[in-house]
């Protein structure tokens, strides 16, 4: 098994960042500057064409931090960030490029593409997660939620329906086909949000993938707006969600 090998660290507003590898593949965690012992872990999938610090995560580690505590991980999916990319990467990113440019649905291939990268993906966060639970400031024994939108939920919800160490989970901005059936397997505590005018993914789709989850506590948020008009309110709702299911209080500002 692979450890947790740290390669730089930064410190700021009560933020801890440090980069890491497990394996070959780079990623993030941030953590409190002081605090417990011990505290709750989130993982967190940054979205398609993006990669582990993307200003969303970014903003999203520090709510989690500073507003509750916790230790947030991210890592850097295949062919994102600071990875090479395949030539089967190269094929689907072309044809994504080419989709958009001549008007074509972009979804089918996006689906497709996710599924793939999701295979690859998945076995890395639990690797990833087995070494970061060796650290003295996670530990074995606390809660573990995972935060997914876009490609983030692509991987998560396989990731989430497989491992038993994750409790509670936020997703959103997803096609149902591959991921229905998978969803269904699903029971832990779910936040879903939805973008209600999504030019890419159709209303009922995005209904048809939150019904799927068989989770008995599971809220639907949805807002107007396209697909990339998600408020920012729904990054807060996500820490109360985390705080209410990984056992931690909000912390407001003075």
């Amino acid at each position: 098994m692979h450890s947790v090998q740290f390669t730089a660290e930064t410190s700021s507003d009560g933020l801890r960042e440090r980069d890491f590898t497990v394996g070959e593949v780079p990623g993030v965690l941030w953590s409190p500057v002081s605090g417990p012992d011990r505290a709750p872990l989130v993982l967190m999938g940054h979205g398609g064409g993006t990669h582990k610090k993307a200003p969303a995560m970014a903003g999203r580690a520090q709510l989690l931090v500073t507003g509750c505590g916790f230790h947030v991980a991210t890592i850097d999916a295949p062919g994102h960030g600071g990875r090479p990319r395949t030539a089967h990467d190269e094929r689907e990113i072309a044809a994504m490029q080419q989709a958009m440019a001549t008007g074509e649905p972009v979804g089918p291939i996006v689906v497709r593409y996710n599924a793939h990268l999701a295979e690859r993906a998945v076995p890395e966060w639990q690797a990833t997660l087995d070494a970061l639970q060796e650290l003295p400031e996670i530990g074995t024994e606390g809660p573990v939620g995972y935060f997914g939108l876009n490609m983030g939920t692509a991987i998560g919800v396989p990731l989430t329906a497989i491992e038993p160490r994750i409790t509670a989970a936020v997703f959103g901005l997803f096609w149902p086909d591959p991921l229905a059936e998978t969803a269904r397997r699903i029971t832990v505590p779910i936040e879903y949000a939805l973008q209600w005018d999504d030019e890419h993914i159709p209303r009922e789709s995005g209904l048809a993938l939150f019904d799927a989850f068989a989770s008995k506590e599971k809220t639907l948020h949805a807002n107007a707006g396209a697909h990339k008009e998600l408020p920012r309110f729904e990054a807060d709702s996500a820490v109360r969600f985390f705080a209410r299911h990984l056992g931690r209080a909000v912390m407001t500002p003075a």
